[in-house]
């Protein structure tokens, strides 16, 4: 089988993005695939300093943190669910960064663990450095370039993209340009994706 390419669009502040990793573990270990994730606004109007998460949510999520709560322990993460909603704008350019820098599926991984596993704001240039440092990254280069506003438009670009092939809602998993998961689904509908896949280069 050939390499599979798998463009995932997701949000930092998305809980079902980050569970979701466990089903992206699984198939990179079963399969051949190039797993790219790729930027999404989730709350758009987050001002730059974050935001205390709305009652309306927070409500609706105690309804799904149970179910949050296993998915991750089945994955093997670890979760807490931080009251804050941090802006995930300089987060996801330092991912540009980063990707540009071919450290972006490691650069991701940290910014996920920190914000679900430790519920530390991911919006702020002490953390983003940090993790930068973290994966081997010239942190001040990071800032700099961040802040000159070098990423903003490859940045917008790529959620305008995600617009462009109907991706209104996260995570939002595409395969080979083709065929579009929505949610963060069971280990299985990846694997009948990827089977389906095998099969039509076959025919």
């Amino acid at each position: 089988m050939k390499k599979i390419s798998l463009t995932i669009y997701s949000d930092y502040v998305c809980p079902w993005c980050y569970v979701g990793q466990g089903a992206v573990t699984k198939l990179t270990k079963e399969f051949s695939v190039d797993v790219d994730w790729r930027p999404f606004y989730l709350r758009p109007d987050t001002p730059p300093e974050g935001m205390d998460l709305p009652e309306n949510v927070k409500a609706h999520m105690a309804q799904t943190n149970t179910h949050l709560k296993q998915m991750a322990n089945d994955a093997g993460l670890e979760m807490v669910f931080p009251n804050r909603i941090p802006n995930t704008r300089l987060a996801h350019e330092s991912t540009e960064y980063a990707r540009q820098h071919g450290k972006a599926l490691e650069f991701h991984k940290v910014i996920f663990d920190k914000f679900y596993r430790k519920g530390e704001d991911i919006g702020n240039w002490e953390f983003l450095k940090k993790a930068a440092i973290q994966v081997g990254l010239n942190a001040d280069e990071l800032q700099y370039e961040v802040e000159s506003g070098k990423f903003t438009s490859i940045v917008q670009e790529q959620v305008n993209e995600a617009y462009q092939i109907g991706v209104d809602g996260v995570p939002t998993y595409v395969l080979n340009d083709q065929y579009k998961i929505v949610g963060a689904q069971p280990y299985e509908v990846f694997q009948r994706a990827l089977q389906r896949i095998e099969m039509e280069e076959k025919s």
